[in-house]
């Protein structure tokens, strides 16, 4: 980031809030920062206790965040998004969640984890963003077809709070997927040039205070 030109570089970063402190945070802003990162991974399974041991510190971190203007961003399995359910609609600031929030695509729109997640993203407040993002990680057919009703599901309902990612380096699917392949993809979920725009200028403009 230091070697981009400030107009256009952004980033998230995963930090350790107890051991941050303001001036470092500070620094962080200056170079482009907007966004700490809350991470779990994507195939971990559903773990009693789990939402409630994350609940302090996603108010620390909602907290700091305020504070500086950023807001959160989370990578978590889609059987944990809906356990936070409540306590991120309660946030006070904007916030993502990554891989259209890791719902089997499988299971298609209809799955009641995925139609509560709708409702929170399109609870008028438009805080959460998702991000169309490392669909290798929650779709099982081939060509990634049972995605694109989840992705129009969501173009449907909130086509303001949507970002597309490549996800690279596509971390342990490296050898399996490419990036202009996923990019493609996106053509196929929104014919429309008006909404792709949306989706990979507009929208990541305002989330990210591009001018």
């Amino acid at each position: 980031m230091r070697e981009l030109d400030p107009a256009i570089r952004r980033g998230i970063v995963d930090l350790d809030e107890t051991k941050t402190n303001d001036k470092q945070l500070a620094e962080l802003n200056a170079l482009g920062v907007r966004g700490i990162r809350v991470n779990v991974s994507p195939v971990r399974k559903p773990e009693v206790g789990l939402a409630d041991f994350m609940r302090p510190r996603i108010a620390r971190l909602a907290k700091r965040a305020k504070e500086l203007g950023w807001h959160l961003d989370f990578l978590m399995p889609g059987w944990l998004v809906s356990e936070l359910m409540t306590t991120l609609r309660d946030l006070p600031i904007e916030f993502s969640v990554a891989h259209m929030g890791l719902f089997p695509a499988k299971d298609g729109p209809a799955q009641p984890g995925f139609q509560e997640f709708l409702k929170l993203v399109g609870d008028g407040s438009k805080r959460c963003w998702v991000k169309l993002t490392g669909i290798y990680r929650f779709s099982t057919a081939p060509g990634f077809t049972d995605v694109k009703p989840i992705a129009q599901a969501l173009m449907a309902a909130v086509p303001g709070q949507l970002i597309w990612g490549s996800d690279f380096p596509h971390l342990s699917f490296h050898d399996r997927v490419g990036t202009i392949q996923l990019y493609n993809l996106l053509g196929e979920w929104a014919p429309d040039a008006a909404m792709r725009k949306r989706i990979l200028v507009d929208n990541p403009a305002r989330l990210f205070g591009f001018n």
